[in-house]
């Protein structure tokens, strides 16, 4: 695999793999970087999955794949947290 591509535009995702001892909160912070770096035309959901089948298949155990998982459980089952339409209206 390459770093820098269409999927991982800065290489984030491939050097975290590289990373011996890398924790999960690390990881966190690097796929937020991550779908940070993508256009703004990307849709995350497919990209995510896309890069699971890149790495997640051979590094089943790593703290990524595990980060990027939840980041796709995160994406189905999406929550309001607030905001004016959470209000009770008269």
């Amino acid at each position: 695999m390459s770093k820098g591509d269409a999927l991982d535009p800065k290489g984030l995702i491939y050097e975290s793999y590289q990373i011996d001892g890398i924790t999960k909160a690390e990881c966190r912070t690097i796929f937020l970087d991550w779908a940070l770096s993508l256009p703004l035309d990307t849709e995350t959901g497919p990209t995510i999955r896309l890069m699971l089948e890149r790495y997640g298949t051979t590094a089943d155990q790593h703290p990524m794949t595990d980060v990027m998982r939840e980041g796709l459980q995160g994406m189905a089952t999406p929550q309001r947290r607030g905001g004016w339409k959470s209000r009770p209206r008269h």
